[in-house]
């Protein structure tokens, strides 16, 4: 038995050293690209200095609420570009939305633009062999932001331990440029949740279209993330891409998935969206402003060290500091934190209203970040914050039927966004929690304009009104406080005592893990 022991433990010893020496490879050769500045002569480009001569403001936006719209905006978008598209995605699902977008994108190179995609690798286990195959066409290029080591001997699972602090931070930007003269940013990533194809889960989701003076921002820091030592081609990550054959057949595969019945339902409602016509027709009603890029700089990501004025974070603090009445806040993944309820709670004190929509225990689909949340709750009810929850939209049907963890059709905020004195609109990708703001990259627009600012309050008021739940502080009788949800139950008004739709077991256990040192993390 000894030497079977002396193999094993030689065995072991081999694994884990060919574990410790497995590393990306040099990523010193990829080559710079930049947004293309040539593009005045495109459908686009025509079509924004028109705009602008319009527009002494210098740039022009329309807020994207609807699923369809979004989406059809993209699609409208794509087949419109000229010269290039530049995608900028923390995921990029491979279901029907993700793949009737790949398509749109090999059509449009197809057509000699040329394509750009970013993607975050959070998403893409296993699916290296495809993202080579997409960029084997001439007018594809792809590159993955701070990518998992592909090793035998390094999983995904092993590495965020190994590699925590580094593989545990993530660029969650979200922008989709088209000729470098307009842009989608927003909260929503490619897939079919985002964009109203999922019958199960249906995001309630923020996009803003800006075309102008803002656009080559976003563009500018979109370079500066494609140039950055975080992205890989993946070419230097699966050297030998596939051969013409290859990708002919996976195209075909593409071609005749996005022509099935599923999908093509769904893009006969891509094609009535009125939206597309709009675009199609160069008759899109935007609201004018000025504006500008608020975005973490991607070397953010090179340690917990880095400098502060690299964050988005930095950057809204202006815009905090300057609260005079009102600050309006739409964030599925709300954890302010000690420091952040403070200032909240101080800005309430000082006299602004402070209204907050956040995701319910019942809607979100994220219940860990919900224990980081539901701790802050009375401290700023107390302080005068105005907290909403997002009801779960189900029907009464299902609500009667509903037991814990029962599959069901159920709606989950997924907007960020930011109203300030009604005057300034911020629209992105940016939750405010502690992952948003320290841990991972994120991007926005910062819209100057009353018009856009009354219409997302509008929004605001309609949603607390009509989906969500408002919740109380109350003293009872013995100086005890406790919330009380106030929302609607079959069409009567109704006060619930614990978080509503939840079970006893997912409270309990929400409220355990709200105990456990992981908040910098949610």
């Amino acid at each position: 038995m000894q030497p079977l022991l002396h193999k094993y433990i030689l065995l072991f010893l081999s694994l884990l050293l060919l574990n410790s020496c497995a590393s990306l490879p040099s990523n010193r050769t990829a080559p710079e690209t930049y947004a293309l500045t040539n593009a005045r002569d495109t459908r686009l480009g025509r079509e924004s200095h028109a705009l602008t001569k319009k527009n002494s403001l210098n740039s022009s936006f329309v807020l994207l609420a609807n699923g369809i719209d979004a989406f059809a905006a993209r699609i409208g978008l794509a087949r419109h570009a000229d010269r290039s598209i530049d995608a900028q995605y923390y995921m990029i699902h491979d279901d029907l939305t993700g793949n009737i977008f790949v398509d749109e994108l090999l059509e449009a190179a197809d057509r000699g633009v040329r394509v750009r995609i970013l993607i975050d690798d959070m998403d893409l286990i296993d699916r290296d062999d495809g993202i080579a195959i997409a960029a084997s066409h001439p007018n594809i290029f792809i590159r993955i932001f701070n990518p998992f080591i592909r090793s035998i001997f390094r999983s995904r699972t092993s590495q965020f331990v190994t590699r925590f602090g580094s593989v545990t931070r993530r660029m969650h930007n979200k922008s989709f440029t088209v000729d470098n003269q307009v842009t989608i940013v927003g909260g929503r990533n490619i897939g079919d949740e985002y964009f109203e194809a999922n019958p199960a889960l249906s995001f309630a989701d923020l996009d803003i279209l800006a075309i102008g003076a803002v656009v080559p921002e976003v563009s500018a820091s979109f370079d500066e993330y494609w140039n950055s030592t975080f992205a890989y081609p993946i070419q230097t990550l699966k050297p030998e891409l596939p051969g013409k054959k290859i990708f002919t057949e996976r195209r075909k595969e593409l071609t005749n998935y996005v022509n099935s019945k599923i999908a093509s339902e769904y893009k006969e409602k891509l094609l009535n969206s009125q939206i597309r016509k709009s675009i199609q027709n160069d008759t899109l009603n935007y609201t004018p402003g000025s504006a500008r890029v608020l975005s973490d700089h991607p070397d953010k990501l090179s340690g917990y060290d880095a400098q502060y004025s690299l964050t988005l974070a930095s950057q809204l603090d202006h815009y905090l500091q300057n609260l005079k009445k009102e600050l309006l806040i739409f964030s599925p993944y709300f954890v302010p934190g000690k420091i952040g309820t403070e200032l909240l709670c101080n800005l309430s004190r000082n006299g602004v209203r402070i209204r907050i929509l956040t995701n319910s225990l019942a809607s979100t689909d994220v219940g860990i970040v919900h224990a980081g949340y539901a701790k802050y709750r009375t401290t700023l009810l107390r302080a005068g914050v105005e907290l909403y929850e997002l009801d779960t939209v189900l029907s009464r049907e299902e609500r009667k039927a509903m037991k814990e963890n029962s599959p069901g059709s159920k709606a989950s905020l997924h907007a960020k966004s930011f109203v300030f004195d009604r005057k300034r609109t911020f629209v992105g990708s940016l939750n405010l929690d502690p992952r948003s703001l320290i841990e991972n990259t994120e991007i926005g627009i910062m819209v100057n304009s009353d018009d856009l600012a009354e219409e997302m309050a509008s929004g605001f008021n309609q949603i607390v009104d009509a989906m969500a739940f408002r919740l109380q502080l109350v003293t009872d009788e013995d100086g005890i406080e406790y919330i009380d949800w106030h929302g609607r139950r079959d069409g009567n008004e109704y006060i619930w005592r614990t978080d509503p739709y939840t079970g006893f077991w997912r409270r309990l256990a929400i409220g355990l893990t709200s105990i456990l040192p992981i908040e910098s993390q949610l």
